[in-house]
């Protein structure tokens, strides 16, 4: 197979850095073509260096004096919105991983698409917010929609090669390690303060995606993303609790059979799945040593105490509309809890008085979805600042 050529959105994130590994790692059969990030220049600046990538994209226009200073005059950047987009659209280009936290990767996503690039997807909320879009789009491009999250890797890779498709599928199983808070009682977690609530267990992650992860809106999310995927119905996506975060998720067959995904924790292993795809090839990655695997433990969510997961489901099975307010009020929420405006509960307080305000629309372009996306970011700031 020939060398994959990526450009890599949010390159000095948790995903980005872990993809760079993966790259060089792989230098026979991946090469960064071009770098985006937010705002972190020196970091940007550095993995331009080490990657000898052409084109950087700086979506912080105000540093880029700072940026052109810390790089070779030879690479080319590109600013702002549009600059994600030139990146994405490369001709060089057959594959953008799209690893930027939030709705700003929605736009590069679907302009790469139509560019006709493969999508490797890190994001949730692009396919949660425009999921029918996507992969409408993806459809109609024939390129492949790859999924990065190690939760739908691992079903992906579960479905893989099956020839029954979704009517041989009974469930995807959706697992979720049950966060710092897993076993803290209902009545303290309204105490929570933001340095437990980025405590996480087992993952190291951002701030945002750490904090969904211990209120469960990142499974929330999840579920959303799987059903557009996988063009399975919510009702048929389930989650549970398995703390060692061991088994990443599994695929139940309607003959009761079911296939998992094991993997150490290291999201190196999707992202060189999803880059390498169709296809699996040694790396560095270090196998599970089922010898010293000391249980692999399961148990049901606490859906009472964690709202997210019913909100969720409530969401994806309403459609249209819903799913991009329920991402944008929860982003705003997690945002106002960091800043000590709201308490860890009022999370899925704030998000659930956003939805039961919202009249659903349905989804059928991208304009209606930005104008439900900012529509619910302005009630939940209003609800945050009450």
């Amino acid at each position: 197979m020939p060398k994959r050529k990526v450009v890599l959105l949010g390159s000095t994130g948790s995903i980005g850095t872990s993809t760079l590994k993966v790259a060089a790692d792989l230098p026979d059969r991946l090469e960064i073509v071009a770098l985006a990030a937010n705002s972190s220049v020196q970091d940007l600046a550095a993995q331009a260096r080490e990657t000898g990538v052409k084109h950087v994209a700086l979506y912080d226009r105000s540093k880029e004096a700072e940026l052109r200073a810390a790089l070779p005059d030879d690479v080319t950047i590109h600013l702002g919105a549009e600059g994600l987009l030139e990146v994405s659209t490369l001709a060089e280009a057959d594959m953008v991983l799209v690893a930027i936290v939030g709705t700003a990767g929605l736009q590069p996503a679907l302009a790469a698409i139509e560019a006709g690039k493969d999508l490797a997807v890190a994001s949730k909320e692009i396919l949660v917010m425009a999921g029918e879009l996507v992969m409408g789009a993806a459809e109609r491009q024939g390129v492949n929609v790859l999924p990065v999250d190690s939760e739908h890797n691992a079903i992906f890779q579960c479905l893989n090669g099956h020839q029954g498709g979704e009517r041989e599928v009974s469930r995807l199983i959706l697992t979720a390690s049950g966060g710092p808070f897993r076993q803290t009682p209902a009545e303290e977690l309204q105490d929570v303060t933001l340095a437990q609530a980025l405590k996480h267990p087992t993952w190291d992650m951002g701030r945002k995606i750490t904090i969904d992860s211990s209120t469960l809106f990142n499974k929330g999310l999840e579920m959303i993303e799987a059903r557009w995927l996988f063009g399975i119905e919510m009702e048929r996506i389930d989650v549970i609790v398995h703390p060692q975060s061991i088994v990443h998720s599994m695929v139940e067959y309607v003959d009761g059979s079911v296939l998992a995904q094991l993997s150490n924790t290291d999201m190196c292993f999707p992202i060189q799945y999803a880059v390498t795809w169709p296809d699996r090839v040694p790396g560095g990655l270090k196998p599970l040593d089922f010898a010293k695997l000391a249980k692999l433990e399961f148990e049901a969510p606490r859906y009472d105490d964690f709202p997210a997961l019913n909100l969720a489901r409530r969401a994806g099975q309403q459609g249209g509309t819903l799913p991009a307010v329920y991402n944008a009020a929860n982003e705003v929420a997690v945002d106002a809890f960091c800043d000590g405006k709201i308490g860890y509960t009022d999370i899925a307080r704030v998000v659930a008085q956003v939805m039961d305000a919202h009249e659903v629309q349905h989804a059928g372009d991208l304009d209606t979805l930005i104008a439900a996306d900012s529509a619910a970011r302005e009630a939940a700031s209003a609800i945050c600042d009450a």
